[in-house]
Parts: structure tokens; C-alpha cells; sequence
């Protein structure tokens, strides 16, 4: 068995470090993948951040290690919730996520594992985002939590929610590879499937 290691994601990524820059990403890709998919644009809601962000330093409890992250595994809290891990900057993973649509089925719109996160992104009933990043140890990178409210994914209203894309390029300016994800969504994805093993 041959096991692949993503280089390291640099700790300097401007989108990461400064909570400006940090917020305008989210937003500006955020609100790319809603447009094009029909649906209006979000806020930016500091509550929501804050949970991310709470909920990302719940591993910190546990030792004394700064760099502790709670585990790649969804929060179970009252929010809509997208998670990545290893992205190099966030259009990156929010990039991962919109891509997913190049494997939802538009004409028999549903809930599916493979496409949760982006229709979680463009939900048309979701008006409000809001994230927290932390910068994990032992070369796991950046793990990114997004809250939307109100939450997606609601069984039997994916077809009013969840709209067909009107405008922009599938890989939102990025190099698209066959699948329709960007080689740094693969790169990021790569890292995600590492921790799993």
C-alpha cells in the first residue's frame, strides 16, 4: 500500500491569518456559488463564527497542546455546517465544496453525501454564514467551520432550494480537472481522505 502525504499547508496563508481577508473570502466565494446558483447573497453573522470557532478549540480541553483540533466530524449543533481540512486558503475549500455540484442530479433533487456541501452552500432559504479556522498540528493544516442559517439540507425542499446554476464557469476561475473538482480542492480532498485512514 502506497500512502500519498500532502505537502504541508503553510501557516502564512493570508485568507487564514487575517480576520479581514478571512471574512471576504468566505463571503466573496461564498456568494459566488449562490449567485450563480440563483440564490441571494449571505452575511456575514459573528454568532455563527463564533460557534465554529468554539467548537474548533473544543480540542484544546484535552491537553495542553495549542495546536489540538477536535475531530474531522461534524459539530451536531442547531447550524447548517460545511467542514474542510488541509485547504491551502479558503476559496480553496469553499471552491471543494460548490464543485460538488457537478454531481448533483438537478433533475431529481435530493439530499446526497457526495453532494451535501454544496447544496448546503447555494440553499436558497440560508441568509446568514459565518466561520472559524484553526491551524491544526502534526501537518494536518487549516480546518475551516462554516455555519449557515437557516440550516439546509431540510428533506423535501431540495427542489424550491436548491437551483439550477444561471451563471459563471464550474471552477469559479480555477483549473478544473475531469471530475469538476480544482487541483486544489484535490489537494485538499487528498489530505481530508488521509485522516480517515
Amino acid at each position: 500500500m502506497t500512502i500519498t502525504v500532502a505537502p504541508a499547508i503553510p501557516s502564512t496563508a493570508p485568507q487564514f491569518v487575517s480576520d479581514d481577508a478571512f471574512t471576504s473570502a468566505v463571503l466573496n466565494s461564498t456568494n459566488l456559488f449562490r449567485t450563480q446558483h440563483n440564490a441571494t447573497s449571505v452575511t456575514y453573522n459573528e454568532t455563527l463564527a463564533q460557534y465554529a470557532s468554539d467548537y474548533l478549540n473544543t480540542g484544546d480541553s484535552d491537553n495542553d497542546d495549542d495546536d489540538a483540533c477536535p475531530p474531522f466530524e461534524h459539530s451536531g449543533g442547531p447550524y447548517g455546517e460545511n467542514l474542510a481540512l488541509g485547504c491551502s486558503d479558503v476559496q480553496g475549500c469553499v471552491d471543494m465544496w460548490g464543485n460538488e455540484r457537478s454531481m448533483y442530479n438537478f433533475d431529481d433533487p435530493q439530499f446526497g453525501m457526495d453532494t451535501g456541501h454544496f447544496t448546503q452552500l447555494v440553499w436558497k432559504n440560508t441568509t446568514d454564514v459565518g466561520c472559524g479556522r484553526k491551524l491544526c498540528g502534526g501537518n494536518r493544516g487549516w480546518y475551516l467551520v462554516c455555519e449557515y442559517w437557516p440550516r439546509g439540507n431540510v428533506i423535501g425542499q431540495f427542489p424550491e432550494e436548491v437551483g439550477r446554476q444561471v451563471t459563471g464557469v464550474q471552477s469559479a476561475g480555477h483549473p478544473t480537472l475531469a471530475v469538476g473538482l480544482t487541483l486544489q480542492a484535490l489537494l485538499c480532498l487528498g489530505v481530508m481522505l488521509l485522516l480517515m485512514l
